[in-house]
């Protein structure tokens, strides 16, 4: 087309609009100011609408929190927002997790037991089989995307952790993100945890960064942008409920917080997890949380007594506490802006609150704490003096912190064990709340029905009015599992709808069935990292009398062996049906390559490019033995300076950068001074340049030795040997930092003088 005529075109094209825009502006203006109806549409699509009446629903979900951890259930971590719901609401202390993670979340939105739904693990551990792959079938349509096709507005604020991992790259696919599950809009992060003062974020599908604010943390950045959600969706939809799920990283590791919020708790639990377990168990007797003939179970021998501590470990684990408090009052207080945001909107009465205070029970995840909790998952533990000697840097933003096993097993009280322990209520039990003033008239009160976290998606369903569909998208929806609680609003001695319930998790197992529960015997701790497999057809079985036995307390295997034979043998049943079998009790076996799809797993070569990209841990190359990572660059000057590659962060990465014309390359694999490595070559002329570091294996330095080499122009300019060398963790970024430093106090000049063609990952041919 000739430019006149196509000027012309876009003339008229610009002309037109501003005509039509005008005339709709005129239009507006005759119409009476009182008008409130809009026109009857014969051909566009009907919005759908919720039933009359339906309530908003904001369903909260914290993690790795013990049910008598906030002060609502007994615990003593101050949590006024959760304890005001309760006061206008309903406590429940009868109800269950899958004692993990993804399990617990993938049954939550679903209504479906775990294995049902592929998710009988968390998703970093997922393994071909049907009840583990962690690929959500399309036949269980979410809470979110059935509420939303009902007329609801939905949103996501926090942790997602059940997107597939090798799904969660910049090319997804997306259908498993929050988007996909349903969701109109979620802020966020997909992992397992996340730091709170520097969070891998994501919003919808797009990676984004937090400001570089030094007041920056996550858990009041998430509540922002949940207030200012309901804002703009009051503006435009006002008429729409809406259902929120808000689902924070607290009180996941890191435990972290604000500096002055931890002060708050200094000298708050120099007792110990001994006396703590005591008061808590004190406190829920005194509140009428748990029943007058409940039993606090005993220690159990993998934690040492408070008192066999020496005094600068007593106070490096008290410090430990206070931080994880921190975190936990500092959520609360946060949550306690949504609902006065939901109160002054006028809309709290009819917003019915779901508020289940830990996705499992509390973490028993590692043995003494951590300042840098990932050590542990390449097997370096700290030991007491390491832990005595960081103890400052709890909490901070240089840190990974976690604390000692004993707080867990104590915030449990009155249960044994805690997380991933599915054969025991410290594991499986948590407290719930919910709170509903329009509905729910008998407030401040307790209910003893048993329940499970499958039953909170038919709870809102009937709340709600809606009735799920059986297809959605064409694809027949599968039964779902639980039963709703709405029963139970308004009658305290109601029988529970619940009768029965599997549980398992990594090969801890148990079966509930009118009051009794059949459970085996936990073989080593959750902290326990030994590689060797265990035989879970050789655990041994308990039973426990729930209904004289609140605690679980009291093994009656010996006085009821043909009880414990029904029960098993129920279990099998359940097993069979909802897809638990293969049952594996191999946790750090099932972590490693080739257990899961994956974008690195089997390829020799990649190619990256510079940008704003981040690409999350599993979608970028650990740079591991016998790799080479290739860098092809221009410098413009002597002093050229900038990032060329990173990979993880100061917990753990490494990263080639150029620092004053100096190629330089940083090792830190562990996060401690003892494995890091320094690379240093000579300045480099103008002009084009090739920067490789290859590791390569040493057998006569040791079985796990390496070689780290840097190569300048296909000549080695420096290398070191390392008696262990561990592959490289975390999210991949080419030409840019990454969201968390790689050491403390690293500067981080901008790119200057310094041009990045492109990074290559090789593997050697031997």
């Amino acid at each position: 087309m000739p430019m006149k005529s196509r000027i012309a075109r876009i003339v008229g094209s610009t002309a037109l609009s501003l005509l039509v825009l005008a005339q709709a502006g005129a239009a507006m203006a005759k119409e009476p100011a009182d008008r409130t109806q809009a026109p009857e549409w014969r051909y566009y699509p009907k919005a759908p609408s919720a039933p009359k009446g339906a309530p908003n629903v904001l369903l909260i979900m914290t993690d790795d929190v013990g049910f008598g951890s906030a002060s609502t259930f007994g615990g003593l971590i101050p949590t006024p927002t959760f304890d005001a719901l309760a006061k206008r609401g309903l406590r429940y202390n009868e109800f269950h997790t899958t004692a993990m993670c993804s399990p617990t979340r993938a049954a939550l939105l679903t209504g479906r037991n775990a294995h049902a739904v592929a998710s009988g693990s968390i998703t970093n551990v997922a393994i071909d089989e049907p009840g583990y792959t962690s690929v959500m079938p399309k036949s269980a349509a979410t809470i979110a995307r059935v509420l939303r096709d009902n007329g609801y507005d939905t949103a996501f604020f926090g942790k997602n952790h059940n997107t597939p991992v090798w799904e969660t790259g910049p090319m997804g696919p997306f259908d498993r993100w929050p988007n996909g599950m349903g969701f109109d809009y979620f802020y966020g992060f997909n992992a397992a945890a996340s730091d709170q003062f520097r969070p891998e974020l994501i919003e919808n599908r797009n990676a984004i960064e937090p400001p570089k604010d030094g007041d920056y943390i996550f858990d009041k950045d998430m509540t922002n942008h949940l207030v200012d959600w309901l804002r703009v969706k009051w503006s435009q939809k006002p008429d729409n409920p809406f259902f929120v799920y808000l689902s924070p990283g607290t009180m996941h590791s890191p435990h972290q917080a604000p500096a002055e919020w931890i002060a708050r708790f200094k000298g708050r639990f120099d007792m110990g997890w001994d006396v703590m377990r005591q008061q808590i168990f004190d406190r829920q007797k005194q509140s009428g949380t748990i029943p007058a003939n409940a039993v606090l179970t005993p220690r159990p021998d993998a934690v040492p007594a408070w008192d066999s501590l020496s005094p600068e470990a007593k106070r490096t684990y008290a410090h430990q506490m206070e931080v994880a408090a921190a975190q936990l009052a500092y959520f609360d207080d946060q949550l306690g802006r949504v609902i006065r945001e939901i109160e002054a909107n006028g809309q709290l009465d009819n917003t019915m609150i779901i508020y289940l205070q830990g996705d499992n029970g509390a973490s028993m995840d590692s043995r003494r704490g951590a300042v840098q909790e990932l050590q542990s998952l390449i097997g370096i533990e700290p030991t007491e003096a390491e832990l005595i000697e960081t103890s400052d840097q709890n909490g901070t933003p240089h840190s990974y912190s976690n604390y000692n096993a004993g707080w867990a097993w104590a915030q449990n009280a009155p249960f044994p064990w805690g997380k991933q322990i599915a054969s025991h209520l410290g594991g499986l039990r948590d407290g719930l709340v919910i709170s509903w003033p329009q509905r729910i008239k008998a407030t401040g009160q307790v209910r003893s029905q048993f329940h499970h976290v499958i039953d909170i998606a038919p709870t809102i369903y009937e709340a709600a009015g809606v009735v799920p569909p059986a297809e959605v998208d064409g694809v027949q929806q599968q039964p779902i599992d639980g039963v709703s609680m709405v029963y139970s609003f308004g009658n305290a001695t109601a029988p529970s709808t619940r009768r029965a319930q599997y549980f398992e998790m990594l090969g801890n197992r148990s079966y509930y069935k009118d009051g009794w529960l059949a459970s085996t015997t936990p073989p080593r701790a959750p902290f326990d990292r030994s590689t060797t497999p265990l035989d879970p057809s050789t655990f041994k079985w308990e039973l426990y009398n729930l209904t004289q036995d609140y605690s679980q307390s009291r093994d009656l295997a010996a006085q009821h062996p043909q009880k414990l034979a029904e029960l098993q043998k129920d279990f099998e049943e359940a097993a069979r049906r909802y897809q638990v079998n293969p049952i594996q009790a191999d946790l750090i076996g099932r972590v490693g390559a080739g257990k899961r799809p994956s974008l690195v797993d089997g390829r020799n070569q990649f190619t990256y490019y510079p940008g704003p990209t981040r690409y999350p841990q599993g979608t970028f190359p650990a740079l591991a033995m016998d790799w080479t990572m290739r860098a092809a660059i221009t410098t413009a000057s002597t002093n050229a300076k900038g990032p060329i590659v990173i990979i993880g962060d100061e917990a753990g990465g490494g990263g080639l950068i150029m620092q004053d014309g100096r190629p330089t390359y940083l090792y830190n694999p562990s996060g401690r001074e003892a494995e890091r490595v320094r690379l240093e070559g000579e300045p480099v002329s103008v002009g084009r340049h090739d920067v490789s570091i290859s590791v390569t294996a040493a057998p006569k330095v040791g079985p796990r030795a390496a070689t780290i080499a840097m190569i300048v122009d296909g000549k080695v300019v420096q290398s070191q040997d390392v008696a262990v060398y561990y592959p490289l963790r975390g999210s991949g970024v080419i030409g840019r930092y990454n969201v968390r430093t790689l050491l403390e106090n690293m500067a981080e000049p901008a790119m200057s003088e310094l041009a990045i063609d492109r990074v290559t990952f090789e593997k050697s041919a031997n």
